[in-house]
């Protein structure tokens, strides 16, 4: 399954991470839709509003149905036949969607058949492993390059480099539906999305029996996006469990869903002590934390921690993908990323 995930790139960046090929090979990015609702987090759950990559063609009918837009959605789809006032009367629970029934319930079905795919976008997602003890946390996620620049970009420079590709982290894209249901006494339409899940590949299935779908490549991207020329049946077949991924243990901080600072996906060593070791960095990051959120009860997205060269050793040639992630946070010293063994 899927139900707590992280996404903490701010809009610009989140932008530039998503660009891609158009029709005609020009590079492009996707125009983002009421941009200034998103808001980045280390702890996203259902209910909670999220980024997703929809065809132009949704909002627009004369519009490329290759070209991509960038919307804000709610996690925890409410079908447009829903007939009550408040979407929170739903009896179930909408978040997942499996991939065996979509195409049988008619939460999903009618969505599904009317083209309405999306990507759901993440930094990666978290998963719960069952233990004698209790629970213990992982993040999951696409295996990072040794290119990756984990500079985040400072606010200055946002937007001046949109014709360059992206060498930031590389984002999960999961495949998802959406639909939109508008309030039956009026008022705003509301976006809401699922994400699919499949078995779980072999890799993880010992944390958990299920995972979501995730979309590896841009052409997996491209054609489960572009309804109008990728029929259903043929879409639904990249709907496949995948094993490049890799994941590491982290705190149980991350249990609560009031918890959003990077100290939610930061790697742990398993059998240690779960709290975060003290450093320079780590300091500094629990301050700026600490005065950024006094007064105020949601960051905006450029208030989110944008680390600069002083918070990062010199990286070594064989990076991990847990090493970029520990420059990224402006950390060192954890252990090395976990891979299943077969």
């Amino acid at each position: 399954m899927c139900g707590r995930t992280a996404c903490s790139l701010g809009a610009d960046n989140l932008r530039r991470a998503c660009a891609y090929r158009d029709r005609r090979g020009r590079r492009q990015q996707p125009e983002w839709i009421q941009a200034e609702r998103y808001r980045p987090s280390y702890n996203k759950g259902p209910q909670s509003r999220g980024p997703v990559l929809l065809s132009r063609r949704h909002l627009q009918q004369d519009a490329d149905s290759s070209e991509r837009v960038l919307m804000d959605m709610r996690w925890g789809l409410v079908p447009s036949w829903f007939k009550k006032d408040d979407p929170s009367k739903m009896q179930f629970n909408t978040s997942n969607c499996r991939s065996d029934t979509m195409l049988k319930k008619s939460s999903y079905k009618g969505a599904l058949l009317k083209g309405k795919r999306c990507v759901v976008l993440a930094d990666g997602f978290y998963e719960w492993q069952q233990q004698s003890g209790g629970k213990q946390p992982y993040f999951i996620y696409f295996p990072q390059t040794k290119d990756t620049v984990v500079r985040r970009v400072p606010r200055h420079d946002e937007g001046k480099e949109g014709d360059e590709e992206w060498r930031g982290w590389r984002l999960l894209t999961m495949a998802g539906i959406f639909d939109c249901w508008e309030p039956p006494s009026g008022g705003e339409m509301l976006y809401t999305y699922t994400i699919i899940t499949v078995d779980a590949s072999k890799d993880v299935s010992f944390i958990h029996h299920r995972m979501p779908a995730i979309l590896d490549g841009d052409e997996a991207i491209r054609k489960w996006l572009d309804f109008a020329e990728v029929p259903t049946q043929e879409a639904v077949k990249l709907i496949q469990p995948t094993e490049n991924i890799v994941f590491h243990p982290v705190s149980t901080f991350v249990n609560s869903i009031h918890n959003n600072t990077p100290e939610c996906l930061t790697p742990i060593e398993l059998g240690a002590k779960k709290e975060v070791k003290d450093t320079p960095s780590s300091k500094m990051m629990l301050g700026w934390l600490k005065n950024s959120q006094e007064g105020s009860p949601q960051k905006k997205e450029n208030d989110l921690p944008r680390w600069t060269s002083q918070f990062i050793h010199n990286p070594s040639p064989k990076k991990t993908s847990v090493d970029i992630m520990h420059q990224w946070l402006g950390k060192e010293g954890e252990p090395a990323v976990k891979k299943r063994k077969a």
